[in-house]
């Protein structure tokens, strides 16, 4: 039973990954929740144009291209792909409609009550929800992220387009430019460049991926390079003027020098998220944000204000769903007196295209800066499933510490390095040693071997390289 000064035990303002997510852990832990989303569908970013979305066109354009570049042909299947793009949309939007839906009914099953409409604060306690005020002993700030703009650029959603416009092109477009070369870029360049178009990535950094290893940034830079992607780094765009049904893109180097133009049928901006906290009147409940935008937070998720507590991408850290996630069953269990934590130096980071690129832990270049390290690699061409399937490129690389053998951080890239770097982050959980991995028995033939051939290369012990 909730505080009969109180609507709500627990009321969570978002419904993304890790909005809805502590909703349902709350409500389980016997706490009156409510949910707050403007969204018709719950889930959020993730489910209704991010994550999910974008899968489902990662994976069916995979199938065309497989079929399209010749690789079934290796394998004796001759095939003429024949692009229905129609239908290649229609089984994307219905894996979201499945998976919102699935929420919905989550949150019938648990008791948690959805209130529709935006909210903003009137005081540390109360949130107005359309006509409606409600009042709650505890607040959730789950309100996720929305595309960064890029200044002077107006993104029409036809011919300059965000993630959520580039999901829904009728039509595949003769020359995309992508303005960024971080996850979300390569992975929706990576759709259309599969399914027929020409696809320019511009990146202002010297090398894609920023925040990865520098040995993978390089590599998957090679590999994507390779399967028709076009880089121009160390480049910033300067306008984007869309006219006639195109656009012409004034780029210059990043460090000065003379100006081109490139012409393109659709652009892409993708040049990172940022915490959505218009609207929320934080001034009213004593909240303000950094210099970020982010609403700071302890390591229990709570803000500076009693009663309130925020998650996900709308505070400090790296702006990833099962992040979110964790941190909705953790902020929920600290609500309720329990001891909710996430250990924020083990959360991997995947970028799903083909191969797939994963990491958790740190960077060879952080872990040198703290001290000694010992690195071990394994190329992918030398491991057996991936021999058979036809897929040789990337390698995986384990990182530890020279005096303790800790594992500090592995890196990926293979065909299943998203399921791979499970593993990884479990054992660094536990606080595993390279040698932790190389003597643990994994199943032949599969990727995951190559984890523990990486970890033997560490221990000097090296098999099959």
């Amino acid at each position: 039973m909730a505080d009969a000064n109180y609507d709500f035990d627990v009321l969570v303002i978002g419904a993304g990954p890790g909005g809805y997510v502590a909703a349902i852990r709350a409500a389980q832990l016997g706490l009156k929740t409510g949910c707050v989303e403007s969204r018709e569908t719950l889930g959020g970013t993730c489910l209704n144009v991010g994550c999910i979305p974008s899968k489902a066109m990662l994976h069916a354009s995979e199938f065309y291209d497989h079929a399209a570049n010749g690789m079934m042909a290796k394998m004796g299947i001759k095939v003429t792909p024949e692009l229905d793009l129609d239908t290649m949309h229609g089984q994307r939007k219905d894996a979201v409609k499945q998976l919102t839906g699935g929420i919905e009914f989550l949150f019938k099953k648990n008791k948690v009550e959805w209130l529709k409409g935006h909210a903003a604060f009137e005081s540390a306690d109360t949130v107005k929800v359309g006509d409606r005020s409600v009042r709650a002993k505890n607040i959730v700030i789950a309100t996720g992220s929305s595309v960064t703009p890029l200044p002077g650029v107006t993104i029409d959603q036809k011919v300059v387009v965000d993630s959520t416009g580039a999901l829904e092109l009728p039509k595949v477009p003769g020359h995309m430019v992508v303005i960024g070369g971080g996850v979300i870029g390569l992975e929706l360049g990576s759709v259309w460049r599969r399914l027929g178009a020409k696809v320019t990535v511009v990146e202002f950094l010297d090398q894609i991926l920023p925040g990865f290893d520098g040995e993978v940034r390089k590599e998957s830079n090679k590999i994507l390079k390779k399967q028709g992607l076009e880089f121009k780094l160390g480049t910033k765009v300067t306008s984007v003027a869309a006219k006639d049904g195109g656009a012409t893109l004034t780029i210059e180097p990043a460090k000065g020098g003379e100006a081109s133009t490139i012409e393109a049928d659709v652009v892409l901006v993708s040049i990172g998220r940022r915490p959505n906290t218009d609207g929320l009147a934080l001034d009213k409940a004593g909240l303000a944000t950094n210099q970020r935008g982010q609403i700071e937070i302890d390591h229990d998720f709570r803000t500076s204000v009693p009663g309130i507590w925020a998650i996900g991408d709308v505070v400090p850290g790296p702006m990833l769903a099962h992040k979110a996630e964790d941190e909705g069953i953790a902020v929920a269990e600290n609500i309720a007196g329990q001891h909710g934590i996430v250990n924020h130096d083990v959360i991997p980071s995947v970028v799903y295209t083909w191969p797939e690129i994963a990491g958790v832990g740190l960077t060879e270049e952080a872990a040198r800066e703290r001290g000694e390290v010992k690195v071990g690699k394994f190329p992918m061409m030398a491991n057996s499933r991936a021999k058979t399937n036809h897929e040789p490129d990337g390698f995986v690389k384990v990182i530890a510490d020279a005096k303790t053998d800790r594992v500090l951080g592995i890196w990926c890239i293979a065909s299943v390095a998203g399921t791979m770097i499970a593993q990884a982050a479990q054992a660094m959980e536990f606080g595993a040693t390279s040698e932790d991995i190389a003597y643990t028995c994994h199943a032949h033939p599969t990727h995951s071997e190559a984890i523990k051939e990486a970890a033997m290369a560490v221990q000097g012990k090296p098999i099959h390289i």
